[in-house]
């Protein structure tokens, strides 16, 4: 039987007062693949932030290879063999793959090897079959292809243990195989690999072991051989989960409220990033867009919002020119939302509470308003009532939103575009680091907006989900659509070759 190469003895961990962590104990086996599941907030990121050295515990005991060790920082985890690669890239585009592996490495000063460096990656690219050329620069690799510069940095480091943030979520359908495959190398090369993930049927396919999280506790610890994902779901949320398409019921769209047409948009860089897309979505209509990460869809929505000024081509909205409009405009008079997929950056203020988030997107008009003075007992009101039907785990509204683990924050973005009753409701990634119960609950909502007689644009990689959800989707890549198929029309080699550039249309 394996050995313990890690150990987590009583652990707990405060943040003012709440217990994020509440005595927590963890055996992880040398060389195997350990799953970590729970719902949002349940504490799993938390727990590796402890692991990494990122926070210190309040109580408890960690033990490496069996002996009391104290991580005070992400340096010193390092030191121990122990690296880990967050939801969030940690790379600096303009350099090179072996430029951002070099930084930090200790004692190095002013006389790096480069070469030698280069040299390296070669051979570890190679021995765990990630094909990357360690003299490309980061900003032109693909998102999949700087996951893998970031695990070649921990294994240039000889991490023994290596821990993954939701190492999914930004990975497209296709790069996903090849990222479980990667892992297999690592436990076959006799390394350990701690993951968070929300996604059963990955921990399925490649975990030894599962630990399930609750409210900062372990709840359950079971072998993958011994459980299934149903299983697994009921342990994490507490009650069963709908894992078969769910009836959205039969409707007859109405007329066209979003129309798009012959739109081209500019990337950040000035390249074409959407090429003459022509789309249409009606009243009571749920029309997906699908494709592999980075081919338009950010730069679709964007332009849709006001985010980004299109090059040439026209936006409307009940037949009403928007597309010169201003963001607010839009949002205001012609009610349009948007659950953005870059929830730091777009969808929030992480230094503003629960319930400043939540009045962002209507804090100038009635109700949050009211004569130019914003009304805080109704912002409180509101607040507080989404967040109870949002079931957005939290301490108190008053809470700093940068303090919400990175679920609860979309659940509260959601709520906040859903309850300002739009006419255009356009969600990008909506379900991106939800846990099951999060994802059917997001779901449940889109199906009654459409029910409701809203347009949805539902923009996401997980095609599955779009299945649940969609009546027509229309598939994007290189910023062209390439197709559009009902749910029934989908199969496996269709949606591939659309993604993969065979043009069978060009409007939605």
């Amino acid at each position: 039987m394996a050995d313990n190469v890690l150990s987590l003895h009583g652990i707990s961990k405060l943040f003012a007062g709440f217990r994020a962590l509440d005595g927590v104990d963890m055996s992880i086996s040398r060389g195997t693949v350990h799953a970590i599941l729970g719902e949002n907030g349940a504490g799993k990121t938390t727990l590796m932030n402890v692991l990494f050295g990122l926070y210190q515990p309040e109580e408890g005991e960690i033990r490496l290879n069996g002996k009391p060790v104290r991580i005070s920082s992400p340096r010193q985890a390092m030191t121990m063999g122990i690296g880990m690669i967050h939801q969030h890239f940690m790379l600096v585009d303009s350099l090179t793959v072996a430029e951002n592996v070099a930084l930090g490495l200790p004692g190095q000063g002013l006389s790096l090897d480069l070469d030698r460096i280069a040299a390296r990656l070669a051979e570890l690219s190679h021995e765990y079959g990630f094909d990357i050329d360690p003299h490309e620069v980061v900003w032109k690799l693909p998102i999949g292809m700087r996951q893998r510069v970031e695990i070649l940095k921990v294994l240039f480091r000889d991490a023994e243990v290596v821990i993954f943030d939701e190492p999914t979520s930004v990975l497209a359908p296709n790069e996903i195989a090849s990222f479980l495959d990667g892992l297999r190398r690592l436990r076959a090369a006799g390394r350990t690999v701690l993951f968070i993930t929300h996604k059963l049927d990955e921990v399925e396919a490649v975990a030894d072991d599962v630990t399930i999280m609750q409210h900062g506790k372990v709840s359950a610890r079971m072998k993958v051989a011994q459980t299934d994902a149903r299983d697994m779901a009921r342990k994490m949320v507490g009650r069963e989960v709908v894992h078969d398409r769910m009836d959205k019921g039969d409707i007859a769209p109405g007329a066209p409220i979003l129309q798009v047409s012959d739109l081209v948009v500019e990337d950040a860089r000035g390249i074409e990033a959407v090429k003459g897309v022509t789309l249409s979505v009606r009243a009571g209509e749920v029309l997906g867009v699908a494709g592999v990460d980075g081919n338009g869809q950010a730069e679709l929505a964007n332009a849709i919002v006001g985010l980004l000024a299109p090059k040439s081509g026209s936006v409307l909205v009940d037949d009403a020119d928007v597309t010169s409009a201003s963001v607010h405009v839009r949002r205001q008079r012609h009610r349009v939302s948007y659950v953005p997929e870059d929830r730091h950056h777009t969808g929030l203020v992480l230094d503003f509470s629960i319930a400043q988030n939540a009045m962002l997107r209507d804090f100038t008009a009635a109700p949050f308003s009211r004569g130019g003075v914003v009304q805080t007992r109704t912002v409180r009101e509101k607040a507080t009532d989404w967040v109870r039907r949002y079931d957005v785990r939290m301490r108190g509204i008053d809470q700093k939103v940068r303090f919400l683990s990175g679920g609860n924050q979309q659940k509260l973005i959601f709520a906040r575009e859903v309850e300002s009753d739009p006419r255009v409701l356009i969600v990008m990634q909506p379900t991106k680091g939800l846990d099951v119960g999060a994802i059917e609950a997001v779901q449940r909502t889109v199906i009654a907006e459409r029910a409701a007689g809203k347009a949805v644009l539902y923009i996401s990689t997980e095609l599955e989900h779009i299945l649940t959800v969609a009546d027509r989707i229309a598939v994007m890549c290189a910023g062209e659509i390439t197709g559009v198929l009902t749910p029934d029309e989908v199969t496996t080699e269709r949606i591939g070759a659309l993604m993969g550039g065979l043009h069978e249309g060009a409007e939605a």
